[in-house]
């Protein structure tokens, strides 16, 4: 089982994604973690942690597929990535609804997503 990539490209999209991500919501969870006007936590909170370990399983994902022997398992793995992505996308979407100074970023974050879909598109016609 190999442990490097063989689409080098995509692997390094994956982890600039994964920093991306830890920088945004570390810096978003500063302003969401105090408590609402009523006492209650703002739940768009939950949303910093998800992107985080959504971006976090990219990298090794990529890796599994392309380490499946045969070509359905490399197909189905990859399927999951493109829906990881998609709720990547999706909880940034959320995540920019919110009242937070750091959600000017998020629009970086889903313009480096578009890229990673561009490349994962070209990866997976040579799974």
């Amino acid at each position: 089982m190999r442990s490097k990539p063989q689409n080098k490209r995509l692997y390094r999209k994956a982890l600039e994604i994964f920093t991306l991500s830890k920088n945004i919501s570390s810096y978003l969870v500063h302003d969401m973690a105090s408590l609402q006007h009523n006492g209650e936590e703002d739940p768009t909170i939950y949303f910093t942690g998800d992107i985080i370990r959504q971006s976090d399983a990219l990298a090794p994902k990529i890796i599994t597929a392309e380490n499946q022997i045969f070509q359905d398992d490399r197909i189905r793995q990859a399927n999951s990535l493109i829906h990881i992505t998609n709720k990547i996308y999706r909880n940034c979407e959320r995540l920019e609804q919110t009242e937070s100074n750091g959600k000017e970023f998020l629009p970086l974050l889903r313009k480096e997503l578009k890229k990673f879909k561009h490349l994962q598109k070209n990866w997976m016609m040579t799974l």
